[in-house]
């Protein structure tokens, strides 16, 4: 099957990375980059064997597919020129400014027929999904992300720059969007908030408590999950996890002793396999335009995970005032 002929729409850090790992996937047939930077796009396509394009108009006309890396102001407006090109698109996270600029989007791409998908590429962590299948009645999420402060992404809050990615994962294990939502943030750094915490709880009684900061001294990426008889602790950074369960055979009464409940728990022997999460998420979203698999993360996750985050952003606002979403928005 021939490779999908692909560009890259904004080549700022995480652009270039696009670029980089379409340059070497055999599905892909990077055909060009464009970036209002001209002298940027210029090097990254010298770099990986590309052209770079004048216009976003002239790199659309070339491709099948692009990604779309822009500043998220922006995205609403890229991916409807692609829509209009017949293009599909993977837009990087958050998938839009606003839920309601998400929803134009989704529009656009359906009318013209095409593929949109979001790039939660967190998703494609392999530590993740070695234990996904394992995930199952979750009763408590913890999820902490904290980054060193960089100089990028600061036209967007911390909740929209490193949570979104908790808020997906969470909700792609729980299988349902909160009906309430808490939370507090602080700008330290920037104009917008460095630090957040929040606090979602899901009709099933579930809670999930997320922490993320772009003004930390360490680097963490860890999500735990406290289950019905089991517990999973994710360490994304290091792609790392352990995984513990009960063994309720071998508890003979609801009155336990303690020795005996500690004879009835396992550790499991969590197998992953190294890889990197952008150049599986982008060879998925490729195999799907060929009908091969359910590629990157659909444009209604994408969506459902913008949508918790501005509620988190208005509680933010509202300095840990509960912020309840109504139901009938999430459909």
């Amino acid at each position: 099957m021939n490779p999908v002929r692909v560009g890259v729409w904004g080549v700022g850090t995480w652009g270039e990375k696009h670029a980089r790992v379409y340059a070497a996937l055999p599905e892909a047939q990077l055909v060009g980059v464009f970036d209002h930077d001209e002298a940027r796009a210029r090097t990254v396509a010298a770099q990986h064997g590309a052209r770079a394009f004048a216009t976003a108009a002239e790199l659309l006309a070339a491709c099948e597919a692009v990604s779309i890396a822009v500043p998220t102001v922006a995205h609403r407006e890229a991916a409807e020129q692609a829509a209009e090109a017949n293009v599909h698109a993977l837009v990087e996270k958050p998938m839009a400014a606003t839920v309601a600029e998400a929803d134009a989007m989704v529009e656009a791409a359906r009318h013209a027929g095409t593929m949109l998908q979001v790039g939660h590429v967190e998703r494609f962590n392999p530590a993740l999904a070695a234990v996904r299948p394992a995930i199952a009645r979750v009763k408590f999420v913890e999820a902490h992300r904290l980054a060193l402060f960089q100089p990028r992404s600061l036209d967007i809050d911390v909740v929209f720059d490193l949570m979104i990615h908790d808020i997906d994962i969470v909700l792609q294990a729980i299988g349902s969007l909160p009906t309430l939502v808490s939370a507090v943030g602080v700008a330290v750094l920037s104009e917008n908030e460095d630090i957040a915490n929040a606090r979602l709880e899901f009709a099933d009684g579930c809670v999930a408590n997320l922490t993320a900061s772009r003004v930390s001294q360490e680097r963490l990426r860890r999500i735990r999950f406290f289950q019905d008889s089991s517990y999973l602790s994710i360490d994304l950074f290091a792609k790392q996890c352990d995984h513990l369960s009960l063994d309720r055979s071998l508890l003979s009464s609801p009155n336990v002793h303690p020795l005996q409940l500690a004879a009835a728990i396992r550790k499991h022997d969590v197998r992953i396999q190294e890889a990197e999460p952008l150049t599986l998420e982008l060879a998925a979203f490729l195999r799907s335009l060929r009908g091969e698999g359910d590629g990157a993360a659909s444009a209604r996750s994408g969506r459902d995970a913008l949508h918790v985050a501005e509620a988190v952003r208005a509680g933010m606002k509202q300095r840990a005032r509960q912020w309840s979403i109504p139901q009938s928005a999430a459909s």
